[in-house]
């Protein structure tokens, strides 16, 4: 029997094997899961040095305005640098992303030590840092699409959004702990810290990966959104990620206050929740690269319906053990979304102008959790906590049939016209 018959055997026959053993990718992967850790981490220290450092009565709203300034500014930052940064491989988007957060990161805690750190000055610096983020998340994705045949895009899009998902668990409790033992701005020292370590790792490991593809000299600032708006897939899948987490932001908002007043738990019950989701997403997560065979436009559908139905069981006062299976079952089908799409977006664009297709993607889905955060506290107010769960789970089952109804009728549309050109 030949070696090419024998069946191969787990880890061997995993997905995954080709994208963790890549001669490439194996240097990369440490460095991403360590300064994944560091902003895990982050989003405690961010919002508790925030807390301290913000004028009595005002802490509400300057630790909005700290987390807002930690994410937003790399929506117009996709546009800001789209000119500059074209034509550029994947690594040194990731690279330069990497560098800023570094730098403008451990300039928090320096100013800290030395007393001249002010909140003004802080979120200035968090905006600083975040500016590149949407061209480092682009930068990452390239990556995979320049050193991966497409076969391993999904399981290596998977690798990096589930090392993700782990962050966020482990990394909130981990700075929990520091924070007693030293500060929050210690521990932003360290995120700094991991970033050093991510842009070293880019720079050592991958010095010369090269574009198949230069862009023209011509090309917009704003390329990628040009390119997304031409092609009606990437428009409808930018619009349905946009709209997908834009109704799980109310969410945010209104799970904590349904646990605190409709049904009088504690803390320890809502990080339950939490916890119980992000379990779910991580599984969801890996299970994601065992779905390279399936056709990705009806996945990416049938995950914004599932969520939608486990969700329900929320705004239906369901018994507190059900409505956290449910919640759980939310986290296994939100896992697979990001890998799954952005495969998509990796097999629809060329490679000259992924970076930018995936920077403008970037800049949009940003701001949709955000937003849909911003209206769940009118819509708490209005509706009352447990309808607001309802609300989103019913309107986001909604999005994913219109989205199914309207992929049915193109599919059809394009039948018609194939029979009609035959």
């Amino acid at each position: 029997m030949s070696p090419q018959t024998v069946t191969r055997r787990f880890p061997r026959s995993s997905p995954y094997w080709p994208v963790v053993t890549h001669p490439l990718l194996r240097r990369v992967l440490p460095g991403l899961a360590v300064s994944a850790l560091g902003d895990g981490m982050a989003l405690v220290a961010v919002t508790w040095l925030a807390l301290q450092l913000a004028p009595g009565g005002q802490q509400g709203t300057w630790v909005a305005i700290a987390v807002a300034a930690y994410t937003l500014p790399s929506a117009a930052g996709a546009l800001v640098f789209g000119r500059f940064l074209r034509g550029r491989n994947g690594a040194q988007l990731a690279g330069w992303d990497a560098i800023l957060r570094a730098g403008a990161l451990a300039a928090i805690p320096v100013t800290y030590a030395l007393g001249a750190l002010s909140i003004g000055l802080y979120v200035a610096l968090l905006a600083v840092s975040s500016l590149l983020h949407a061209w480092g998340s682009a930068g990452r994705y390239t990556l995979i699409a320049e050193l991966l045949p497409e076969q391993h895009h999904l399981p290596a899009n998977a690798v990096l959004t589930t090392i993700t998902e782990l962050a966020t668990i482990a990394g909130p409790p981990l700075a929990g702990i520091l924070i007693g033992w030293s500060s929050a701005a210690a521990v932003i020292a360290i995120d700094a810290a991991t970033f050093a370590v991510l842009a070293a790792t880019y720079r050592l490991a991958l010095p010369r990966v090269g574009r198949a593809d230069p862009v023209a000299d011509g090309a917009s600032r704003a390329a990628g959104f040009a390119v997304i708006r031409h092609d009606r897939t990437l428009l409808g899948l930018l619009a349905l990620t946009f709209a997908f987490f834009f109704l799980f932001g109310p969410v945010l908002v209104a799970l904590p206050i349904h646990i605190t007043q409709d049904l009088h738990g504690s803390a320890t019950l809502l990080g339950a929740y939490y916890t119980a989701f992000g379990i779910g997403a991580v599984i969801g997560g890996l299970a994601a690269g065992y779905l390279r065979r399936w056709s990705l436009w009806p996945t990416v559908i049938g995950i914004v319906l599932g969520f939608g139905t486990a969700m329900l069981p929320l705004g239906l006062a369901a018994p507190t053990g059900l409505a956290l299976t449910s919640f759980a079952i939310a986290g296994l089908t939100w896992g697979p979304y990001m890998s799954t799409s952005l495969a998509l977006f990796q097999r629809t664009t060329t490679a000259a102008l992924l970076p930018q297709v995936l920077a403008a993607n970037a800049a949009v889905t940003v701001l949709s959790t955000p937003l849909g955060t911003m209206l769940g506290g009118p819509l708490v107010a209005a509706l009352g906590a447990r309808q607001t769960l309802l609300l989103s789970a019913t309107t986001t089952l909604t999005l994913g049939l219109i989205a199914a109804c309207t992929a049915t009728l193109q599919r059809r549309r394009k039948a018609d016209r194939t029979d009609h050109h035959g």
